[in-house]
């Protein structure tokens, strides 16, 4: 009987160890596919989206590269945004999505402005300031930016005061109202611009406020790990069972343990 109940020991901690492998397998799978999503190449956002379309589900944190020209007349502050245990603000400005013109260069400026006051726009996370005060005036000009593609986002928090350029969330419903053209149904976290004017003076959100990856990834690990310690809870069930029935034949007294 002493074989036995060491067995039942084993096969329980076993049961228990093995669980808790699967289980880490699935945090480092979820972390494994955050940082690959982070690090991966910048594709052009014209292959990911346009700006009639809804935001693909598959494209939250995907590195994406935009061109085009800042409207920093309908620049926005998204307050209470917390950095390094910081509470301040993030500074957005849109991006008119339009292609520089390749003519001569006295008409360059004059027909780029022109295209882009239709030109659907995206918004731009610059970067993070301690106030709206703190944060450098909007840059202008043409612009290139490589960053991380998100969703709006949708808490239902509302504007206590639409007149003013800070909204409390980067909804784009809330944005639309402060910009002039089509927005894009996202916003992209500026990882390098270029020319950087306007944001080498903010401090960079970092991916570490990308959203973490869904549960659901490396899923079948954290199921594995389920099932053991399931097998394991069965394991001392069956052992105390047997134990019940052994006392109850030898003793012939029934066991209430």
């Amino acid at each position: 009987m002493l074989a036995l109940h060491a067995l039942a020991i084993v096969a329980t901690v076993a049961a228990v160890l093995l669980g808790l492998w699967q289980y880490g397998v699935w945090q480092t799978g979820r972390q494994d596919q955050t940082a690959s999503r982070v690090q991966a190449r910048p594709v052009p956002l014209a292959t990911v989206m346009s700006s009639d379309e809804a935001f693909p589900a598959a494209a939250v944190g995907k590195p994406v590269d935009l061109s085009g020209r800042w409207l920093p007349a309908s620049t926005l502050y998204v307050a209470d945004r917390v950095l390094h245990g910081r509470s301040g603000v993030w500074a957005v400005t849109p991006v008119a999505l339009c292609p520089a013109d390749r003519g001569g260069e006295a008409s360059k400026e004059l027909d780029d402005a022109a295209r882009c006051a239709t030109a659907p726009a995206m918004l731009v996370v610059r970067g993070w300031a301690a106030s709206v005060r703190a944060a450098p005036q909007a840059p202008t000009g043409p612009v290139r930016v490589t960053g991380w593609l998100q969703p709006g986002e949708g808490s239902g928090d509302t504007d206590p005061d639409p007149t003013d350029d800070v909204i409390p969330q980067l909804r784009v419903a809330d944005a639309i109202q402060h910009v002039r053209q089509d927005l894009y149904g996202g916003y992209v976290i500026a990882e390098r611009v270029s020319p950087a004017d306007g944001v080498d003076r903010l401090t960079p959100v970092t991916p570490a406020a990308l959203p973490k990856a869904s549960a659901f990834t490396s899923v079948r690990n954290l199921l594995y790990a389920f099932e053991w310690w399931f097998f394991g809870g069965f394991a001392v069930y069956v052992w105390g069972r047997w134990c019940r029935d052994e006392v109850t034949r030898v003793t012939g007294v029934p066991s209430e343990a």
